[in-house]
């Protein structure tokens, strides 16, 4: 599921792609408006499934975490950190599984 908020503390809107558990995997940045966090998710939804859009990263206190980019080479998305690789490849395989299909919650309204 994907959920869609506007920060309080500077206006911008947001959106978090979820879990069936409810954690979060995949965060956005800050959109100026509800629109540009809308065409985000999309582009999410378009660009999940294409294992080469993945940016596996290490952190230097030796985490894992990834980023998901559009066509553009922008990122649309970045994970959490993950303890171990393995743990940040499943995060992956989540995003590839649950992004296309997951509805929208938005909590802006």
């Amino acid at each position: 599921m994907f959920e869609l908020f506007q920060s309080e503390k500077n206006d911008k809107f947001y959106f978090n792609l979820k879990a069936k558990n409810g954690q979060v995997i995949l965060s956005s940045q800050g959109y100026e408006s509800k629109s540009g966090a809308s065409n985000g998710i999309n582009s999410i939804k378009e660009n999940a499934e294409d294992d080469s859009k993945y940016e596996r990263k290490t952190a230097s206190n030796g985490k894992f975490h990834f980023n998901l980019k559009a066509g553009n080479g922008q990122i649309i998305g970045s994970s959490q950190m993950y303890a171990s690789e393995a743990g940040m490849e499943n995060g992956i395989e989540s995003v590839k599984t649950n992004a296309s299909s997951a509805g929208v919650e938005d909590k802006t309204e």
